[in-house]
């Protein structure tokens, strides 16, 4: 882990990867052992409203593309989390691809954790973060929690999930998810301890707040 704190700042830690890696179990259980020293932020409250665009599933408008993502709006709150100030981040429905009107408040608690697979792209944002995870999970893999996950969750078809897959989803996992993996300071692969790591993380983090 890199940089020096003041008490006053808050230690930002990006977990990343593609779709369906196991980032957001990892952030979740990150969080769980952080108590209340944590709090999350996740990328994908920062889509852009895309309701005028919206055609069906692996249709026009690419979720897994940096465009679809409001970075500079990412990038301006995790400043102000880093700096001991609370932040409102917007709230993305995505049943009806809007933002909604109220925004969710987040406290400049000592630690941030922030979801995403797209977090360690834009320079802006990783710029933001003391500490970077990156999970690298076989493509077969991160399909099929995606298909899990989208049609439980989101309310989508197997047969749409499977569109966005092939025609979004690994093109932009091969061309902007997987090489920013180069940013990370930990890699964790699929035959890597998870526990082992999660308690590693979890103590280097909180050694930073002594």
């Amino acid at each position: 882990m890199t940089g020096s704190f003041k008490r006053n700042n808050s230690i930002i830690v990006g977990v990343a990867g593609g779709s369906g890696s196991g980032k957001t179990y990892f952030a979740k259980d990150l969080m769980q052992k952080l108590g209340d020293l944590a709090e999350i932020v996740y990328q994908d409250n920062f889509y852009i409203d895309q309701s005028h665009r919206f055609d069906g599933d692996g249709g026009s408008v690419n979720f897994d593309h940096p465009d679809s993502i409001d970075f500079s709006l990412l990038a301006q709150c995790l400043g102000q989390l880093k700096s001991g100030m609370d932040t409102d981040i917007p709230i993305y429905d995505f049943k009806t691809h809007t933002r909604a009107k109220d925004k969710l408040n987040i406290k400049a608690k000592p630690i941030i954790v922030v979801d995403g697979i797209l977090i360690f792209h834009p320079p802006e944002v990783r710029a933001q973060f003391d500490y970077l995870v990156f999970f690298d999970t076989s493509e077969d893999l991160r399909f099929e929690r995606r298909l899990q996950r989208d049609v439980k969750e989101r309310g989508r078809t197997p047969e749409g999930v499977k569109a966005q897959f092939q025609k979004q989803v690994k093109p932009m996992h091969d061309l902007f998810v997987e090489p920013s993996k180069h940013h990370a300071h930990i890699v964790v692969s699929d035959d890597c301890n998870y526990d082992d790591i999660l308690v590693n993380c979890c103590n280097s983090l909180q050694a930073k707040l002594v």
